[in-house]
């Protein structure tokens, strides 16, 4: 029997490129969100609409997908806002009711082998304090309030009752091509600096101090699934994920700046999130100077403008606490893929400026 797997969530970051990975080697790939994947159209990959939110629609969505022996659950609730949410017990209940609805519904016509889980550096209480350096999967847990837990919980009940395997991701600062999502970099930098390019204004990095950061490859990240989903040491295991090196924005700028095609200027601190969106008539004068896709700001940039200010560190004045993580224990288990984090970056605005979301 071909293995066939359920990837949820996928019209965002980690489950478009687990879906691309997957059907690249020949797996039958259902792909599950509530909008269709805008950057899926490999033959090997059918979509099917699913709101997880409502268990009804869940089960009705399951009970026409057989077949299934895999799956990688990639979906997120966030509030707007974005950080301020990340300990608001309605996103906290939210996401583990859509993790519970989906595994309750699937294992009803569906004999599960494995389920990758993704999570991230919130597991080490990166937003509550500083961390351990480099921060381990060993490591006892940081309780705080935030979703991974009660979805870990569960998944571990559930895989225990229904006899399936297991493996969690932790990933750090994803970077990849998808707009409108609430977390990725590349469009929200590409339209900060269309928009400081229209008003004659240079491209100043916005952060606070600068410090040393680690970030992930999409690609890395999809393509960690798959050796999740075939390799039997990852059944039962939680692995960091990154790039496999560290890295700093201003270092970065003069490279991106490049790649976007603008004048580099003086650092200048300001508040990425509230810049862009206050702009969106000059917005839809560039779009219309380019002939771009018609997008509104919102449709571009998601929740991520939120997610640039904090990481670039804008409005500090200190240096914060570092954030690393350790990738030797997946790298010791057989996974050795890296990236050049510089390198991924401008791949991805290069691939936006050629799709026509950013000019």
């Amino acid at each position: 029997m071909q293995n066939k797997v359920l990837i949820v969530g996928a019209s965002g970051l980690v489950g478009t490129a687990a879906a691309i990975s997957f059907a690249r080697e020949g797996w039958q790939v259902v792909a599950a969100s509530r909008r269709h994947p805008e950057l899926l159209g490999h033959a090997n990959i059918d979509f099917v609409p699913m709101d997880l939110q409502d268990k009804n629609a869940c089960v009705e969505a399951c009970a026409n997908i057989q077949g299934i022996t895999h799956l990688v659950y990639t979906a997120v609730f966030e509030l707007p806002g974005l950080v301020d949410g990340w300990s608001d017990p309605l996103q906290i209940s939210t996401n583990g009711q859509m993790l519970e609805n989906l595994l309750d519904a699937v294992t009803v016509s569906n004999r599960l082998q494995h389920v990758t889980l993704l999570q991230g550096t919130k597991a080490y209480g990166a937003m509550v304090g500083p961390m351990r350096v480099p921060a381990r999967e060993s490591q006892p847990r940081v309780e705080h309030p935030n979703f991974y837990w009660l979805q870990e919980d569960f998944l571990r009940a559930h895989a225990n009752i229904h006899d399936y395997g297991f493996t969690i991701l932790r990933p750090q600062m994803i970077v990849g091509p998808n707009h409108g999502v609430a977390m990725n970099l590349p469009p929200v930098v590409g339209v900060y600096a269309a928009l400081r390019q229209a008003e004659g204004l240079s491209f100043a990095f916005p952060g606070g101090v600068d410090r040393a950061l680690e970030a992930v490859d999409v690609r890395l990240v999809g393509d960690s699934c798959l050796w999740a989903a075939t390799h039997q040491c990852a059944e039962g295991e939680t692995y960091n994920l990154t790039n496999g090196e560290v890295f700093s924005w201003r270092d970065m700028w003069p490279a991106i700046a490049q790649t976007l095609e603008v004048p580099l200027g003086e650092d200048e601190s300001l508040s990425v999130a509230d810049y862009v969106m206050q702009r969106e008539p000059l917005w839809q004068n560039i779009v219309a100077k380019h002939k771009l896709s018609e997008n509104t700001l919102e449709q571009i940039v998601g929740e991520s403008h939120h997610y640039a200010d904090l990481c670039f560190a804008h409005g500090t004045r200190e240096p914060t606490p570092p954030i690393f993580v350790s990738t030797v224990k997946i790298h010791q288990a057989g996974f050795t893929q890296t990236y050049n984090s510089e390198e991924s970056f401008c791949y991805w605005l290069g691939d936006l400026r050629e799709r026509r979301i950013i000019p």
